[in-house]
């Protein structure tokens, strides 16, 4: 099943941004009213213990993500069906050189180089769905050093699985193995 091996079969990641509305506040955005996205190369993947790479002139921000791993294909699929199309779900961060973000946003251009370096998603294991009844109510906590830099839930999302699988079906396959990241708390930083 490349589910379960989703870090080296998966063919994408699907990142939703602004899904928090205070992640939304505290970088100065307007809170959307529907879903958008980005997509992250599956090269910028690493696993528990290996290390993230600054690059030089970077300021990296780190923000902690609850993720959706696909398990069946799908396209168009209604949000009242997405739950079959889920193998389950992993924590992930979602790494941002924050001021190439900006620079990327004032231009109106993509944010590929701001959040696709290799490294730059570091990922769990797969975690089955029966082991998280209920994706409304996930606790998102980041310690660095022992500190808590982030701590927030998924009941704050705005727009929730079910409709983001839907929203991302609906303009592009959804194919097992792919990961769709549903957005960050408010505390992100270095």
């Amino acid at each position: 099943m490349a589910a379960r091996n989703f870090i080296h079969s998966g063919r994408k990641i699907v990142a939703i941004g602004r899904n928090f509305s205070e992640h939304a506040k505290e970088l100065g955005n307007a809170v959307p009213k529907s879903p958008f996205f980005f997509l992250k190369p599956t090269s910028s993947y690493i696993s528990n213990g290996q290390n993230i790479e600054v690059p030089s002139g970077c300021e990296v921000h780190h923000e902690v993500e609850l993720g959706v791993v696909i398990g069946k294909d799908g396209r168009d699929i209604p949000a009242s069906k997405a739950n079959e199309h889920i193998a389950g779900y992993t924590l992930a961060l979602d790494m941002t050189a924050r001021n190439l973000q900006q620079i990327a946003k004032t231009q109106g251009l993509p944010w590929s180089t701001a959040k696709g370096y290799d490294t730059f998603t570091p990922i769990g294991e797969l975690i089955s769905k029966d082991q998280i009844p209920d994706t409304n109510n996930v606790d998102l906590s980041l310690k660095i050093d022992g500190v808590t830099k982030q701590n927030g839930n998924t009941r704050d999302m705005i727009f929730k699985i079910p409709n983001l699988i839907e929203y991302v079906s609906s303009i592009m396959k959804l194919q097992e193995g792919d990961v769709i990241l549903t957005g960050t708390p408010a505390g992100v930083g270095p």
